[in-house]
């Protein structure tokens, strides 16, 4: 019996202990990884400033390659050339300390490597905001760069000033403006559909990939229930999917439609959205949106059914991905007629 009890008392203090030293690995991991984030920031800072004042590039070359021979030798790979021009540019393209700082609490260094290339400021903060925000890994972010987040995000056909404006409240206070969340048009080509399915179909695929599907409409995305039911003034009514968004506290309702929008669907939305707002709004929460996923649209339509903001968007779904070159030139030419609407209005 002593024996057991020995036993027994190893395991329950093997397991406290183990509990112990897996949780300061990971509080020192990120204490290194920050620390290693902001020493880069600092090197190039110091690199930039000392090099700065003599204007000739070609003395900045040498003195670069000069100082990576000797820092190299002394620390290893790290300090090689690549490496002091990328902390040089990481310091000229995040230039706000205060920023570096809180995005080292969830960045790697290989984040901030992967978002370096992005030549766009607004941009590259959205990145890099979300990526501090949904704690992405370094494959996400590439993957959500590739499928041009960015340019499919609501937030996008905003004035830069109002897109700076909301990433920093998302940072700081962890609040997050519905244009962060809707985008258009969402890609479900993870879904292998074959050319002709029903809405069952869809439904059905999407809970069968529904990591894939949470990851493209954003990490704080939490399943709560397929053909929610509800019955009023006797009559039973289905809604296609419910979903649930953390950081907006909102419950968010998806309607999936086969073909193109059709003006009809905007009163039976609302009709869920008010009796989601009755009944299943929990104290604190926001008022419930929806997302009703198309096939097709007609932004025209969309524009004279005031659904470009508000609780109500459409969304239309790819089940293929198009060419990269087409996709990308209609979501910039999207966000120049949006941003000129804007600034008609």
């Amino acid at each position: 019996m002593a024996n057991v009890s020995i036993k027994n008392d190893v395991t329950s203090l093997y397991n406290d202990i183990n509990e112990i030293i897996n949780s300061k690995k990971i509080s020192l991991t990120k204490t290194i990884n920050s620390t290693m984030i902001t020493l880069n920031w600092e090197i190039g800072k110091i690199i930039s400033v000392k090099v700065n004042e003599n204007k000739r590039s070609e003395y900045g070359q040498n003195v670069v390659q000069e100082l990576s021979d000797r820092l190299t030798n002394e620390y290893g790979q790290g300090y090689n050339r690549a490496s002091l021009f990328r902390m040089i540019q990481f310091y000229q393209e995040f230039n706000d300390f205060e920023m570096v700082l809180q995005l080292s609490e969830q960045l790697s260094w290989s984040h901030i490597v992967e978002l370096l290339p992005i030549e766009d400021t607004t941009k590259r903060n959205f990145y890099a905001t979300l990526c501090y925000n949904e704690n992405w890994s370094v494959r996400t972010l590439r993957e959500r760069k590739k499928s041009m987040l960015f340019e499919r995000t609501a937030i996008s056909k905003k004035p830069e000033v109002l897109i700076e404006q909301e990433l920093k409240v998302l940072r700081n206070k962890k609040k997050m403006d519905v244009d962060l969340f809707y985008r258009d048009p969402y890609v479900l080509d993870f879904l292998n559909l074959k050319d002709t399915y029903s809405e069952k179909d869809l439904e059905s695929a999407i809970l069968n990939q529904l990591e894939k599907f949470i990851l493209e409409m954003g990490t704080d995305f939490a399943f709560m229930a397929r053909q929610k039911t509800f019955i009023f003034a006797d009559k039973t009514y289905k809604m296609d999917l419910l979903f649930y968004h953390r950081t907006l506290r909102r419950l968010v309702v998806i309607d999936l439609k086969l073909g193109e929008f059709e003006p009809s669907y905007k009163g039976q939305i609302e009709m869920y959205l008010r009796w989601l707002n009755k009944y299943e709004k929990a104290e604190g929460e926001e008022s419930p949106i929806a997302l009703i996923l198309c096939a097709e649209k007609s932004d025209d339509m969309i524009e004279l059914m005031e659904l470009s903001d508000g609780n109500i968007r459409v969304g239309q779904y790819l089940t293929k991905m198009p060419p990269k070159e087409i996709f990308e030139r209609k979501l910039i030419q999207a966000i120049e007629i949006a941003k000129k609407n804007l600034e008609n209005k």
